[in-house]
């Protein structure tokens, strides 16, 4: 495969295009129903040049999922556990902007991961969510009678109630910002109360 670091201008912007096209196809069929075909043509390139860049259809899922992972890492970050409700509604709101993210995880959990943690433990990325709300129940301002793993679970649970793979109702970003207001809203009031101390 091809490193970033080794490629031109040229280069990066189709490594680019490839990814984008393929998060696109992957969000929509999952690993086993996306065609490189529909990549490649989306990407205005070849299989051959997909395949040198990423290796296989597989590694090409992993490492947009992973970026996806990343990313709402760096959007939505915890930040401060003491108030872990904000954490929530800009986990909603990144779900509004890129519900393709949500569903990259939900078809890494159908296909890859049907029990257990997300993704292996070597690649996990919640250390930091982890030691936040360790801290926030230390210092009193959430609740100590939970596994810090468990409250962030819950709050992501909580966050995704109206994500596009929510059973009840899947929001979009078109509708009247005063129906996510109101979302946010609830969303908020109720992460602090199962979780907050004060």
């Amino acid at each position: 495969m091809i490193d970033d670091s080794q490629l031109t201008a040229r280069g990066r912007a189709t490594r680019q295009r490839m990814l984008e096209a393929a998060t696109e196809e992957f969000s929509c069929f999952g690993i086993a129903g996306a065609r490189v075909d529909r990549i490649t043509a989306t990407a205005r390139t070849n299989k051959a040049q997909l395949y040198s860049y990423f290796g296989s259809k597989e590694q090409l899922f992993d490492a947009i999922f992973m970026d996806s992972l990343e990313r709402i890492m760096d959007v939505a970050p915890i930040g401060d556990a003491s108030d872990i409700a904000d954490w929530a509604v800009r986990l909603y709101d990144e779900y509004l902007r890129r519900p393709d993210l949500i569903r990259l995880a939900t078809w890494a959990r159908l296909e890859r991961r049907p029990t257990g943690h997300l993704v292996p433990d070597a690649e996990r990325m919640d250390d930091t969510k982890l030691a936040a709300i360790a801290a926030a129940q230390a210092s009193g301002s959430v609740t100590a009678s939970a596994d810090p793993f468990d409250v962030m679970a819950m709050v992501i649970a909580m966050s995704m109630a109206w994500s596009p793979v929510s059973n009840v109702y899947a929001a979009s970003a078109d509708e009247d910002e005063a129906e996510h207001d109101r979302r946010r809203e609830l969303l908020r009031i109720s992460v602090r109360k199962a979780f907050m101390e004060s």
